[in-house]
């Protein structure tokens, strides 16, 4: 099993300024990482609500944090349904609120859903390890979308200059035979750019494989919905931190605090975001593109216009 490094850890936990007793929500706990540093803070009298959609990541999570003292329960589902999730625990308000929207080592290395292209895996892409069958796939969309959609969302959520090459050849491909592997699409990847291109430090398939995880998974529109749930969720002078791995994520982050804090809902933290370290890129390099930001909820108003 691939470990897996909490990103800013030292930085996020001072970010939310938690007390003993306090009700934590980690709303992406993964493995529990970060939560592990949270319950030492809160104590025995704290509680900690933890929410993934990996039920695999919850098992690792419930066993990772059996020996906190702080109360603890993990909830399956994605953290833009927290309010409903919340629920089934009778809590209506909590102190602290933490996202950490990036995929984690093991989901990379482990999953065998084919959010890597170093291995040889089934096309899904889903977070959800066992997809319902109306679930989308990253399978799918290269089999069945059509070719002008996926050059958009390889262009618009991965930033790749060549998304209109490699969605003509996975058109191309899949006339065929169907796009099932993640190899398949390596190869089609690799066919589509140019030679110059493929000496560039990054894989020339990162930006294709990360758009199509965020479309499997309508990562933008989770967040969106998500940072609201949250900030109508915290406590007057509640702390919700995020900490994203993608220029999509984080402008969708700072242009919504920004809105919230001119309405006076929420106060800014920290006006720029908070990035690792030089020796914690030196430890885990996978961090250079994380970045922090928080903000305090300003009063008890808890719909959100």
């Amino acid at each position: 099993m691939t470990d897996h490094i909490p990103v800013l850890l030292k930085e996020t936990i001072s970010g939310l300024n938690l007390k003993k007793g306090d009700v934590v929500i980690d709303g992406t706990i993964n493995v529990g990482g970060h939560s592990i540093e949270i319950a030492k803070l809160i104590g025995k009298e704290g509680y900690i609500i933890g929410i993934d959609q990996d039920s695999d990541a919850l098992c690792l999570a419930q066993k990772n944090l059996e020996k906190i003292e702080s109360k603890l329960a993990l909830l399956r589902g994605n953290y833009r349904d927290m309010d409903i999730l919340l629920q089934e625990t009778g809590i209506v308000s909590v102190h602290a609120i933490l996202l950490d929207i990036g995929l984690s080592n093991r989901q990379l290395t482990d999953s065998g859903r084919g959010f890597s292209f170093a291995k040889d895996e089934p096309l899904l892409m889903t977070f959800n390890p066992h997809p319902k069958e109306d679930e989308l796939t990253a399978y799918e969309i290269l089999n069945t979308w059509d070719e002008e959609n996926i050059a958009d969302i390889i262009y618009g959520y991965g930033g790749e200059r060549f998304s209109r090459r490699i969605a003509k050849n996975v058109v191309e491909a899949r006339k065929e035979s169907p796009i099932r592997r993640t190899f398949q699409l390596v190869e089609i990847v690799n066919r589509s750019i140019p030679f110059w291109y493929k000496k560039k430090s990054r894989n020339p398939a990162t930006k294709t494989f990360q758009a199509l995880r965020i479309t499997v998974n309508d990562e933008l529109g989770a967040l969106k919905t998500g940072i609201e749930k949250a900030v109508a969720l915290l406590k007057k002078d509640g702390r919700l931190a995020i900490i994203t791995f993608h220029s999509g994520e984080d402008r969708i982050v700072k242009k919504t605090f920004r809105d919230l804090a001119q309405q006076q809902i929420v106060e800014i933290v920290n006006k720029k975001p908070i990035v690792p370290s030089e020796e914690e890129l030196s430890n885990n390099p996978k961090a250079r593109s994380a970045k922090l930001r928080i903000v305090q909820k300003a009063h008890d108003q808890i719909e959100i216009a």
